[in-house]
């Protein structure tokens, strides 16, 4: 499908112009005639195009919220679908509804029209919708997807969780120290001049800074714009260095381990999910593969995916890449040997959750009094600097 700009006119009278995916020109005057629009003109956009943004997880959860609700009441599905088109406010998610419903209109499976939105519905939700319709029971899917979509958003909390309250002490004390070395300390470094003291080390290492930010702060910004476009240059090349820094990445302190048990907890989830719905376990992998984020789980399930391929168990594909903790192996492990590997994999995905939700609480509680030294320290540094020279300027002066 190409996207394409057009221009179409609304029952009400008003031009209007947009962008929408469609399969050509007819293709198109249908998606917006569906829309209540009247095609006026539209061409296909060039093959370059900004990204757009996609629809937020809650969306999504509504979406299969209310849509397995529909379906489990007897409602087919083109009728469900077109009464969420009719109740979705948000635009992004109504043009997907709508898209789905042209490609339903055509004959296509509810699988097949989502596979063609992979913007919008990921490829584990495309599979889990598939094997719900082969099975013949597509409410109970949508409830799952809706399920682990809830999951991962959980998990998607969390990780904001750790990264939101650092960035915000962290912004507060870079402005703070800023307006200090630009506007205070300069006025204070005529003072200390026009005494002809000799100043203490800490108090020229001050002016120092002050100097470097007021003359040369506004390359900072750009310098480390430089840097970051040369490193996301460097790794966008290189898979292997990508693959090295994620590895980096789960092997640092606390921030590490939580790290890894994010990636854990949403992999064994969606494993769990896709398994439960009777899709073969080498192709759950690689759906599976497919949708994680960090690229040394990405590598280490391609190698698991290839040994089970030859013929070996899970649990020991899986134990042989060195890269999944003890707790996975015994609960694959157990799995086997009980039949119920989805279960298992199910508890490790629960466990993983708790063990971030309590690892994020205890660093969140260790990271506010060190930041509330970090700030302490600093601000004591800077007073003391210039508190210094001022005391011996007052003590000089006669009595």
């Amino acid at each position: 499908m190409k996207t394409y700009s057009y221009r179409a006119m609304s029952t009400d009278g008003r031009l209007l112009r947009g962008r929408l995916d469609a399969a050509d020109l007819a293709d198109l005057e249908q998606r917006l005639r569906e829309q209540g629009l009247a095609f006026i003109n539209g061409e296909a956009r060039p093959g370059f195009d900004l990204p757009r943004r996609r629809v937020p997880r809650r969306e999504l959860i509504h979406f299969c919220f209310h849509l397995e609700q529909l379906l489990a009441a007897g409602v087919p599905p083109f009728e469900s679908l077109a009464a969420l088109r009719d109740a979705t406010t948000h635009p992004r998610m109504r043009t997907a509804v709508v898209t789905l419903l042209a490609d339903i209109e055509r004959g296509q499976p509810l699988s097949d029209a989502a596979a063609h939105q992979p913007g919008v519905f990921p490829p584990a939700t495309v599979a889990l919708l598939r094997a719900g319709e082969q099975a013949g029971r597509l409410p109970e899917t949508i409830r799952d997807i809706g399920a682990a979509l809830e999951h991962e958003d959980e998990l998607a909390a969390y990780a904001r969780r750790i990264a939101i309250y650092p960035a915000i002490v962290a912004s507060l004390m870079l402005l703070a120290v800023a307006v200090a070395l630009v506007h205070v300390v300069p006025e204070l470094e005529k003072l200390f001049r026009s005494s002809g003291q000799t100043l203490p080390l800490q108090t020229r290492l001050l002016i120092g800074l002050s100097h470097a930010v007021t003359q040369a702060g506004w390359l900072l910004p750009g310098g480390i714009a430089l840097g970051l476009a040369g490193m996301h240059g460097f790794l966008s090349r290189s898979d292997a260095a990508r693959t090295r820094l994620h590895h980096l990445l789960l092997r640092l302190p606390v921030v590490g381990e939580i790290l890894g048990k994010l990636a854990l907890a949403r992999f064994a989830s969606v494993l769990a999910t896709l398994y439960a719905a009777g899709i073969t376990i080498i192709d759950a992998l690689r759906i599976t593969r497919d949708i994680t984020g960090n690229l040394a789980l990405r590598k280490a399930l391609h190698t698991a995916s290839e040994r089970i391929e030859q013929g070996h168990a899970v649990s020991a594909a899986f134990e042989a890449t060195g890269l999944f903790p003890p707790l996975v192996e015994r609960m694959l492990r157990v799995g086997e040997q009980t039949g119920g590997l989805d279960r298992a994999l199910g508890n490790v995905a629960t466990l993983y959750r708790r063990d971030v939700a309590d690892a994020t609480g205890r660093l969140q509680a260790a990271i506010e009094p060190l930041l509330t030294l970090a700030m302490g320290a600093l601000l004591l540094w800077i007073a003391s600097a210039v508190l210094g020279p001022i005391y011996d300027i007052i003590t000089r002066l006669p009595a």
